[in-house]
């Protein structure tokens, strides 16, 4: 079948050559592994907080030790209270505490002191901090409360509340953080951002490829043997599928099963999203590919179409922050799709939940290849064509 001799010759030509499995396999493979080290593995653990506890007494202590037990942040001990300050200025922690020195003597007293949080914007670690706090502050009060009926001398109080905190630390009955799956994982937008902005570089390699059969004549010797239109177009695309898949199937494998990076996304559909983009990626090389009749513009591809559409697409940077407008124009990019199929499935979406997006990225390609394959036709005259 002549589709299958052009396919191979295809990736014979691309993966052939050493220069080939460094751009399209592991160029990709490390830049998805760096995107992971920094951005894919964003947890709460990684939050540092400084704190300052003046209290002299347990409920002070009590208050540290449920932030440290929680297990989402990093105690670090600030010397005063200005030293902590100065570290989130110097971005050195990301949440400040501040433990007043008569902190527990106002909690036996039936007050609320209050413990102050320093930040220097306002984030998610910052009010979980604050309502962690209340919560303390409000147990503490109860605890004190029943405390107050049973003993009347000072000293015996505190030391009743200091024994009450010690057998509350044991942690007889415990918590436990379970994870509903409501939001994707931090990062994932970005890791698969990334991933997608690597798969569209083979959109330069297709059209450079047909630019170079187009001038050694070699594409008008294909249309003037017994070969159809779409059978030409059909092996250019299977090459490349070739080489795609392998691009796709190695860095899901390292990112996986090497870096150990949790997706939340089962291995097959995963995979089959981001082949539903390779598609539309390739349908938009062959539409190129017809289009272009002069090599030099051929350089234009990655900072007219590929790097404009990743920024549209939300590669980089979350939608919602683009304006209303952008954000319409959004929905004929391919990118904005996938990401968005990704994001669905990694909060429990099943297939029937991303049936939306790859339908849309499944019209895509099929306008794309169709068109592709209608203007792919061999040039007689444009820069570099042969005499």
């Amino acid at each position: 079948m002549p589709s299958l001799i052009i396919a191979w010759n295809m990736v014979k030509r691309t993966l052939g050559r050493r220069r080939g499995w460094i751009v399209f396999v592991l160029v990709p493979c490390v830049v998805v592994t760096l995107t992971v080290f920094l951005l894919g593995r964003t947890t709460a653990a990684g939050i540092i907080v400084s704190y300052v506890n003046e209290d002299e007494g347990p409920a002070g202590q009590y208050l540290m030790e449920q932030l440290e037990h929680s297990g989402q942040y990093v105690l670090k001990e600030s010397a005063s209270e200005d030293v902590l300050r100065e570290e989130l200025l110097q971005n050195k922690s990301t949440v400040g505490v501040y433990v007043p020195r008569s902190f527990s003597d106002g909690i036996m007293e039936g007050g609320s002191p209050s413990v102050k949080v320093y930040e220097v914007s306002t984030s998610e670690a910052s009010v979980m901090i604050r309502m962690t706090a209340d919560s303390t502050v409000k147990r503490l009060n109860g605890s004190a409360s029943a405390i107050r009926e049973m003993s009347d001398s000072d000293e015996g109080r505190m030391q009743a509340l200091s024994q009450v905190l010690e057998q509350s630390a044991k942690k007889r009955v415990d918590t436990k953080v379970t994870d509903l799956n409501l939001y994707a994982k931090p990062g994932l937008s970005n890791v698969t951002g990334f991933t997608l902005m690597f798969m569209m570089t083979l959109i330069s390699s297709v059209v450079a490829m047909i630019l170079d059969d187009r001038r050694q004549r070699t594409l008008s010797r294909m249309y003037t043997a017994p070969v159809r239109a779409y059978e030409i177009a059909l092996g250019n695309f299977l090459g490349s599928l070739v080489v795609g898949s392998l691009q796709v199937i190695i860095v899901l494998l390292l990112s996986r099963y090497v870096l150990r990076y949790e997706y939340g996304i089962p291995f097959m559909l995963h995979l089959l999203i981001l082949m539903a983009f390779m598609l539309v990626s390739l349908g938009l090389a062959s539409t190129i590919a017809g289009l272009i009749r002069n090599d030099q513009n051929a350089a234009m591809i990655n900072s007219m179409i590929v790097t404009p559409s990743c920024m549209l697409g939300g590669c980089f940077w979350p939608l919602a922050i683009m304006p209303e407008f952008m954000q319409k124009l959004a929905n004929f990019i391919p990118q904005k799709w996938a990401i968005e199929a990704v994001e669905i499935a990694a909060t429990g979406g099943t297939l029937a939940d991303i049936s939306l997006p790859l339908a849309v990225l499944g019209l895509m390609a099929v306008i794309l290849l169709a068109v592709g394959s209608a203007v792919l036709r061999p040039s007689e005259s444009g820069t570099g064509t042969a005499a």
